[in-house]
């Protein structure tokens, strides 16, 4: 159920008018450091002549994710980046104390993006999310937040949110990603918090921590141009790919063992069921076991580091809605040669990606057998070799 917050004029900041057509560069006061210096914000706001809808774009709300304060930074030296109405509030940084210490989380090790709306008299990070809220959430109409993965994992650019809300469905359809993660986000979250007030917001997760990223900046900017464009406050038609999945379901496929990992496919890969994510091997290259797709998906993130024990998350995948053929999937994108098959080649280069060898392939295919099998030899039924898919051989491929 959406709250009644106090709403805020965006032409008025720290006692300073913005008029319709301009634009300034202010700064919000958050915190204050451990030697007495107030903290500030930069944030640009850029206002149309004609009113219209407003919309916040932040970034490095976790202050090691900074692709979206590149993206950020494009748009605010873009001179081409000109409203037709409404007003945009653009803040490159959000978390400045996680920023400067390359940190996810705020120096009493709190993570801001689970601490909204926050309380002025609550932690740092209670009150730094309730000054978020009160002079940025309250001022806007939309919200987009743009994100990366965590400490060494990759994502591929996917957008998140409650799609069962139109006015959020409307932005993520508009932003123009290939894949939309449906979900409201976890309590405390920016974003689902500031659904929950009353502000639609949608949150961008691509690449790498502590890397601006070519193709995830690329993708963010022209992103938040195509949501603005949907808005009718930029000149222009949205872009967007070929084709996009709405995935209600994902999971992590875990190491069953430690080892050294060679991976088989990448960031933003469509692949099939029962298809071979990574080959887990000794120090010396000895095959002990593999890791399996155990339904037909898209690689949302996967991990950067292939040395790993069990348990430790390897690859993210996002189940391909029902009906949905990853062959179809892949044509359209090849056809496209766009953005889209360029940020797979970026990310992939953050990884060691090989075929499979037809040994690794060949033993999956004798363990279905074997385990569909033993499974029909419960029952007291013959096996014949055709019913090698039965249902404990799928679930091999996930934990």
């Amino acid at each position: 159920m959406t709250k009644p917050r106090k709403r805020k004029p965006i032409d008025q900041w720290n006692g300073d008018s913005i008029p319709a057509g301009e634009s300034r560069d202010v700064k919000l006061a958050v915190s204050e450091s451990y030697s007495s210096m107030t903290v500030k914000i930069p944030i640009h706001i850029r206002r149309a002549k004609e009113e219209g809808p407003v919309v916040f774009v932040t970034a490095a709300l976790h202050g090691d994710e900074i692709n979206g304060t590149g993206a950020i930074r494009e748009l605010i030296q873009d001179e081409s980046f000109q409203l037709l109405r409404g007003s945009v509030i653009l803040v490159p940084v959000l978390n400045l104390l996680a920023f400067d210490r390359h940190s996810r989380y705020l120096p009493d090790r709190r993570d801001l993006n689970r601490s909204f709306p926050g309380s002025a008299t609550g932690s740092l990070a209670g009150r730094m999310a309730r000054i978020i809220f009160d002079e940025i959430v309250s001022r806007s109409d939309y919200g987009i937040d743009l994100h990366t993965a965590s400490v060494r994992r990759t994502n591929y650019p996917n957008v998140r949110g409650d799609m069962t809300s139109p006015e959020v469905r409307r932005l993520a359809e508009a932003f123009g990603s290939e894949v939309i993660m449906n979900g409201k986000g976890p309590v405390g979250a920016f974003r689902r918090e500031a659904c929950t007030s009353g502000c639609p917001t949608i949150i961008m997760e691509g690449g790498e921590v502590w890397k601006v990223e070519p193709g995830i900046v690329e993708s963010a900017a022209r992103g938040v141009r195509n949501v603005l464009r949907d808005l009718k406050m930029l000149d222009g038609e949205p872009q967007s790919p070929d084709y996009q999945v709405v995935v209600d379901k994902s999971t992590w496929v875990r190491a069953e063992r430690g080892g050294f990992l060679k991976f088989h496919v990448k960031p933003g890969d469509i692949i099939a069921k029962d298809q071979a994510i990574a080959t887990n091997t000794t120090l010396l290259g000895r095959e002990h076991s593999m890791l399996y797709a155990p339904f037909d998906a898209v690689v949302i993130g996967m991990t950067t580091l292939p040395a790993i024990s069990p348990g430790e998350p390897i690859c993210n995948l996002g189940m391909l809605p029902k009906g949905t053929k990853p062959s179809h999937i892949r044509r359209a994108r090849r056809e496209e040669d766009g953005l889209e098959g360029q940020v797979v080649d970026e990310l992939s280069t953050n990884l060691v990606v090989v075929e499979p060898t037809e040994e690794s392939s060949h033993h999956h295919h004798n363990y279905k057998e074997n385990t569909a099998s033993k499974a029909e030899q419960v029952k007291g039924k013959q096996v014949k070799g055709k019913q090698s898919k039965g249902k404990q051989g799928k679930t091999t491929a996930a934990e």
